[in-house]
Order: C-alpha cells, then sequence, then structure tokens
C-alpha cells in the first residue's frame, strides 16, 4: 500500500473533526489538520482521533491549503485533500488502498466524485454535470489555485484519473448554520467575481480554470437576479432535482436560487453605494468593510 498523507483545514469542526480523522486513518499513514485558531474543541479532538495539528493564521482557503503543501513537510508518495465535514465511502478507501497496483506512473492524480448528503438524504439527481474533484495526488505534483471562491487543485504534471467511489458531503451542522456559511460564501463569491476585472490575485490560470470562468462569465451575463430563477429552474426541474424529495426541494431553493439571488443583491447594493464604475481602491475599502475580507 503506498504511503499518504491526508491535509484538513479546519476552524471550529468539532462536529464533524473526528468522523473525518477515523474515516481517511483508513488509508492515510498521516493526518494533517491546519486550523485557523479554532475556539472551539476541534485541535483537542483531532489529536485525540490521531491527527497532527498546526495553526496558521487564515486569510481564504486557497492561501491555507497553499501553505500546507510548502509548509508541512509532507515526504509520503501521495497526499490527499479533504473538507472536515466529508468523508470516504467503503469503495473508495478499498480504490485508495490499491492505487500502487492499480495505477501507471504517468497516473499523477486521482478525481473522486462528490455526492452530498443533506438533511439525512443523498441528492442524487439536479447536478448539471457530475461534480469530480482533484483530492489525491503525488506528492510535489499539485499547486493550490490562489481564488476566492471555488479553488482547486491543479496537476502540474502527468494526468489524473477518476475513481468510482464516491466523496461524500455531510454537513451535520443544521440549517442556520449552513445559510450563515453560504452567507460568507456569497462574499468570497463577490470577490471572485470582482477579481476579473480589478486583479486582487496576478495568478496565472490553468486551462480548466479557464473553462470554469467561461461558464460563469455566461451565468454574470445574464440579468441580474433573473440568472438565479434560470438556474434553479435548470437544476430542480430540467436535471430532475425534484426527485429528491424535500430535502431536495430545500437544497435546490437554498443553494441555486437563495445563494446565488444572495450575491445579486450583494452586487447591486455595492452600486448603489460606489456607482457603476468604481476604482480599484473603492472596491477593496468597501469588501474589507462591509465583508470583512483583507484583501492582500
Amino acid at each position: 500500500m503506498s504511503t499518504i498523507t491526508t491535509i484538513i483545514l479546519t476552524y471550529n469542526e468539532a462536529r464533524h473533526i473526528e468522523r473525518c480523522v477515523q474515516n481517511v486513518l483508513q488509508v492515510s499513514e498521516r493526518v494533517i489538520v491546519v486550523d485557523s485558531f479554532s475556539s472551539d474543541d476541534t485541535c483537542t479532538l483531532a489529536r485525540q482521533a490521531g491527527a497532527e495539528v498546526v495553526q496558521h493564521e487564515y486569510v481564504n482557503q486557497a492561501q491555507q491549503f497553499q501553505w500546507a503543501l510548502e509548509h508541512c513537510e509532507i515526504t509520503s508518495e501521495w497526499t490527499m485533500r479533504i473538507d472536515a465535514d466529508e468523508y470516504l465511502t467503503d469503495e473508495l478507501v478499498a480504490e485508495i488502498r490499491n492505487i500502487s497496483t492499480s495505477l501507471t506512473v504517468g497516473v499523477t492524480g486521482v478525481n473522486f466524485t462528490r455526492s452530498v448528503k443533506f438533511l439525512n438524504r443523498y441528492l442524487r439527481h439536479g447536478y448539471i454535470k457530475p461534480v469530480r474533484l482533484l483530492r489525491l495526488w503525488r506528492t510535489g505534483c499539485v499547486y493550490m489555485e490562489q481564488r476566492w471562491m471555488d479553488e482547486r487543485c491543479v496537476l502540474t504534471q502527468g494526468e489524473a484519473v477518476n475513481f468510482k467511489g464516491l466523496l461524500v458531503d455531510e454537513n451535520l451542522n443544521g440549517l442556520t448554520a449552513w445559510t450563515q456559511k453560504h452567507n460568507n460564501y456569497s462574499n468570497r463569491e463577490i470577490v471572485a467575481e470582482l477579481d476579473k476585472q480589478y486583479h486582487f490575485f496576478s495568478a496565472s490560470e490553468s486551462e480548466d480554470l479557464k473553462g470554469r470562468n467561461a461558464q460563469k462569465g455566461f451565468y454574470y451575463r445574464l440579468p441580474r437576479f433573473l440568472r438565479a430563477f434560470a438556474y434553479f429552474f435548470t437544476r430542480y426541474f430540467l436535471f430532475l432535482g425534484f426527485l429528491d424529495g424535500a430535502p431536495g426541494l430545500v437544497w435546490a431553493t437554498l443553494q441555486a436560487y437563495w445563494y446565488r439571488f444572495l450575491v445579486d443583491a450583494k452586487l447591486y447594493e455595492m452600486e448603489k453605494r460606489l456607482g457603476k464604475s468604481p476604482t480599484k481602491q473603492e472596491v477593496v475599502a468597501y469588501i474589507e468593510s462591509n465583508f470583512g475580507i483583507q484583501i492582500k
């Protein structure tokens, strides 16, 4: 069995961290929790579950993970990324255990298919396409995109394959925490969109990122507010999200409509306060004072 180091970024993940650490220890010789100075028992529970814990000041997910790659002295053959509220299914565990014999030398990365379990139900419909994420790679073959939202790991060499087993995203914190979390996500989404115009980051784009930006570019060319409804309609009706029952309705309404509408509402509010052509300095000041995000 190949050696694997797993990295988990945390902030106040006491409800999830034991489940996550114990789950990935099935395939990992080393688990590193990079914590953003949690105020709950995350660090204590992580250590008790068998993880190493380091703490580092948080700016955003992308910078935090890149810091982990550069400073955690990873010497294993493979590196894996997982979020605290995620876990590997038994099928995926079995595939990971066999990577030493199932993958050729030219394969440097593995994509996992993510499945959402929401309100105690797996959401099997409503996806425009399967969500496949690069989460396992040969150590040293990846960098993290420097973005405020939708950041992904990118291979620097070789190719990636898809595993069949699922990576499950099951957040146990409830809808109040879910909406608070997505309210914060909406701020990061706005920063990511404004970055295309004001260039807060100078990192070059991967081909995959160019493709995703093109898709979002199409979305943002649609009429404001109407596009949120169109996205909800597409996912809930055209891609059969209604087949997931009440959890599917709640998910589509909150994630595909409310969240997207909130982003538009905040962009509209900013335009009303700053005008249609604000300077970069005005935008940065607005973001830092209203969203609590420091542009560095």
